[in-house]
């Protein structure tokens, strides 16, 4: 299927406004979702019952030749095939008629993209972990979700309505009045609509092709880098040598008191048990409401936070520096994944991704995942072999520079914009000087060490305890003083 391009000038933006639908309204909304989640299962098992019975089959020793066809599972055949299915089948025959033809197109698109990743995971074709194949969607845990791409899709002349397919006009919770503007000047047009029950609410996403001029940055010629933390959310130095620290919020944290009463609260209800078939009472099910809305908070948080760092970085510089985090390989660090996962370093990578290129048209560069920015001296370029994460300061055993760990990262990263075109990517070393050689294991990371019950004399790993800091043989050192920036 050939993917939709934008006219030249225009982009492809989602605008999301949050529902406030009536008791029929949200009934006909979860009726949707479950028609989704209903095709999307029997798409599943119904390609999968090929599979099967080959396997079967060939147990039996039938030859190659007499096996059942492999059904496919492009999503026209998908389509074909359901159409049969929902008026003979009694599965779907008495009551497919009461939800839009969308609700179960979404689930066979849904079960059909599921299989071509599958597919090119088990051909090599597709980036990142092996995928397994589709699994059955559960009522109980499927996110509730439904797409709208034909029918009547708009936004109501007075800004707080929206008029779906079969679901008719449900009123929004906040205006979305910017959308209706640009629809009513032609700058604007609606091409699909999702709806989604997400933290505890009903929103709606609208997908639009919309005309829109870049926007120029505050400060086009200043590169940024940025060091993200825990203990501090990000540190920014930009190519003036000026430094700026984020501190970090910890949303998670700051409720996780609030988190232990709901959660004891939930712990003394009767809660379900899908063992025994035990449904929940109704005091679980509005404890656990007021648990849930605790973590809605948290992720809202969390999320206004990171919208407002990324959008500040992107339209003040010209250049943006960021690191190319192993986040899926730092959460499985016990002592560190909480953390890790409440700054969402991942999330920061991401909205800087799109808002550079898309809204500013800036430069964004990704440094190399071992690119060695906090063992690196930002004054003269000397290159530690270790530097382990408990040592919070770096100091410098050639120039005498005593820096903050993070900061000298942040400005490695600011310089390596500049190494792009000229330079070895040293903050002090801009110019043509020739490149500092890396000693053995700098461009790795440092090693996690742990205690050894028997102490050794002249360990390996670098610093470890006061009396045996000593100056590492294997760091080097640059041929000339240089002066920062």
């Amino acid at each position: 299927m050939k993917k939709f391009q934008a006219q030249p000038g225009f982009v492809v933006q989602a605008f999301r406004f949050a529902l406030d639908p009536n008791a029929a309204q949200e009934r006909s909304l979860r009726s949707h979702c479950g028609a989704a989640r209903a095709a999307y299962n029997w798409a599943v098992g119904w390609v999968e019952a090929s599979w099967w019975q080959r396997r079967a089959e060939e147990t039996y020793g039938v030859p190659e030749a007499g096996l059942t066809q492999w059904r496919p599972w492009s999503l026209p055949s998908l389509r074909k095939a359901f159409n049969e299915a929902k008026h003979t089948g009694p599965r779907f025959a008495s009551w497919w008629e009461e939800n839009s033809k969308e609700a179960y197109n979404t689930g066979l698109a849904n079960a059909a993209a599921a299989f071509d990743n599958y597919a090119k995971s088990r051909q090599g074709k597709r980036r990142g972990r092996a995928m397994g194949m589709p699994r059955l969607k559960s009522k109980r845990k499927a996110r509730l979700s439904c797409r709208f791409t034909t029918g009547t899709i708009r936004v109501d002349a007075d800004g707080r309505h929206v008029t779906l397919p079969r679901l008719g006009t449900i009123r929004t919770h906040e205006p979305a009045g910017k959308l209706l503007a640009g629809v009513q000047a032609g700058r604007a047009r609606i091409l699909s609509a999702t709806v989604r029950h997400e933290r505890g609410r009903w929103l709606v996403s609208f997908q639009t092709e919309v005309e829109r001029d870049l926007e120029h940055v505050a400060r086009p010629e200043v590169a940024v880098g940025i060091d993200l933390g825990v203990k501090t959310l990000a540190v920014t130095a930009d190519s003036t040598g000026e430094i700026r620290t984020v501190p970090n919020p910890r949303h998670y944290d700051r409720a996780r008191e609030q988190l232990r009463r709901a959660s004891r609260v939930v712990s003394r209800r009767q809660g379900p048990d899908r063992r025994t078939g035990q449904k929940p009472s109704r005091r679980w099910e509005k404890a656990n409401a007021q648990r849930n809305k605790v973590h809605h908070r948290v992720a809202n948080l969390r999320q206004d936070a990171l919208h407002k760092l990324t959008t500040g970085v992107a339209a003040e510089y010209g250049t943006v520096v960021v690191e190319d985090l192993n986040v899926a390989g730092m959460l499985r660090n016990r002592c560190l994944a909480r953390q890790i996962a409440d700054a969402g370093f991942g999330e920061i990578r991401r909205q800087l991704t799109y808002k550079t290129r898309r809204r500013h048209a800036t430069r964004l560069v990704v440094a190399d995942r071992w690119y060695p920015s906090s063992k690196t001296c930002s004054g003269c370029g000397t290159v530690k072999a270790k530097l382990p994460l408990h040592i919070r300061t770096y100091e410098c055993d050639a120039c005498g520079l005593v820096i903050d760990r993070d900061d000298n990262a942040a400005l490695n990263l600011a310089a390596l914009a500049a190494a792009a075109v000229t330079g070895t990517g040293v903050a002090g070393d801009q110019g043509t000087v020739p490149a500092v050689s890396k000693p053995r294991g700098a461009d790795r990371k440092t090693r996690t060490t742990r205690p050894r019950r028997k102490a050794e004399a002249g360990r390996a790993g670098g610093a470890t305890l006061p009396h045996q800091r000593q100056t590492e043989t294997r760091d080097r050192t640059q041929a000339e003083a240089l002066t920062l920036w």
